[in-house]
Formats: C-alpha cells, sequence, structure tokens
C-alpha cells in the first residue's frame, strides 16, 4: 500500500468537515468564548413608541462547547489551547522505515472558516534517534507545499519552550487558504501545529492565531 502524505490526509478530512458548514457571515476575531456567537447591536428607537427588537441571546451550550480551554492528549506529550474538544483521527501508515501511526487533532469553532490543527507522528527509534533534526524540518516542509500545491509565503527557524529544534513556514494554496505551520522534532516524533484559513478571515484572527500557536508546549518524556 502506498503511504498517503500527511499535508493530503488533512486537507481531505479538513474539506469532509467543512461540508456540513453554512457560508460565513460573520468574520470576528475571538480569543474567549464570549466572541464565538456574535449577536446584533440593538439599534436606538427614533420614537419612544416604537418596540426594540431585544439582540437574540448566544447559546450558552454552544458558547461553553467552543470555549477556549487547555487540551492534553491520552499520552500526555504535549499542551495546547483549543476552541473546544478537537476531533481526532488516527491512522497507522506503512512506509520504508515501518509502521508509522498518525493522530490528528482539530478544531473548527463555528461561523469562521478556519481550523486549528495539531498533529504528530512516531519515527521507528532508531530512525528518531539518528535523524538530522533539520533535514526532518526540511522534508516536512517540502512535502507540505508539494502536496498541498502551495507557494511558500515566509519561513523561519524556531524553537520550542524547552529547546527542541523546529520551523514556521506559511504558505497559500490555489484556492486561497492559508496555512501557518509550526513543525517541531521532539524526541523522534515530529509536531505540526497549522491554523489553516483564508486571506479574508485572517485579518481577524491575528491575536488568536498568535496565542494558539505561542500555546503550545512540548512534554518531555518522563
Amino acid at each position: 500500500m502506498t503511504p498517503i502524505p500527511f499535508s493530503q490526509l488533512l486537507s481531505r478530512f479538513i474539506r469532509s468537515t467543512k461540508r456540513s458548514t453554512k457560508p460565513i457571515r460573520c468574520f470576528l476575531p475571538f480569543l474567549t468564548a464570549a466572541l464565538i456567537l456574535v449577536g446584533f447591536t440593538p439599534i436606538e428607537a427614533r420614537s419612544p413608541r416604537r418596540l426594540v427588537k431585544a439582540a437574540p441571546k448566544p447559546d450558552a451550550a454552544l458558547l461553553e462547547q467552543y470555549r477556549w480551554k487547555l487540551f492534553n492528549p491520552t499520552d500526555g506529550r504535549f499542551t495546547i489551547l483549543m476552541p473546544g474538544k478537537p476531533k481526532v483521527t488516527v491512522q497507522t501508515q506503512k512506509t520504508f522505515m515501518g509502521e508509522i501511526n498518525l493522530q490528528v487533532f482539530v478544531a473548527q469553532p463555528p461561523k469562521q472558516d478556519v481550523a486549528y490543527v495539531v498533529a504528530f507522528n512516531d519515527f521507528p527509534d532508531s530512525y528518531g534517534q539518528m535523524a538530522d533534526p533539520e533535514e526532518v524540518l526540511k522534508n516536512a516542509q517540502d512535502t507540505a507545499l508539494k502536496t498541498t500545491q502551495s507557494s511558500l509565503l515566509n519561513h523561519r527557524s524556531i524553537r520550542s519552550s524547552n529547546g527542541h529544534p523546529g520551523r514556521e513556514i506559511e504558505y497559500i494554496n490555489a484556492g486561497g487558504k492559508i496555512t501557518k505551520n509550526r513543525m517541531y522534532f521532539a524526541e523522534g516524533r515530529l509536531y505540526q501545529v497549522m491554523v489553516v484559513t483564508t486571506k479574508r478571515q485572517k485579518q481577524f484572527l491575528t491575536k488568536s492565531i498568535a496565542g494558539y500557536l505561542n500555546s503550545f508546549n512540548v512534554v518531555l518524556k518522563k
């Protein structure tokens, strides 16, 4: 069986989860759950006799469901702030190095054309110990650009909060989707922390995107 590149799997997953969403009408930033659902500001009546329609109240259950909170996966190897509980997919890929398990976590707030994604895969111990981190990161970058048919906008070298090597890349595909991806290679595992959105939506999510990406922490093995 020919292994499917991670970026292609992610692209398929995001398209499938977006099929049921309604057209985006509100383009507003959010840092707290209170801003996820946007009500209408009441219009002051010109006549005291004129009734003013009250602003619709946001659904408290929905607000709580997509409230930003700290997420920690089952194995406890990383922490990150995410808007609600992410959907999880797991797939095993056969490669020349052996079987590689890929896990993807995706959170998509309502009324916003954006997906917050964390993905990781563990390399076999022998490869993980010998691999050059910069080579792993460069290969991951090249694969992401190739499989999504995207153009690179920006890239820079980064480090995780506990010193693991990483790379931040930003790219755009032919359909106008922009991905900001921070990749880290730590203890034989490749992490990819991503935000996938549109150019129009991105301008309203600057603080949310930065806060999300900056909240990611690798938890070292005990």
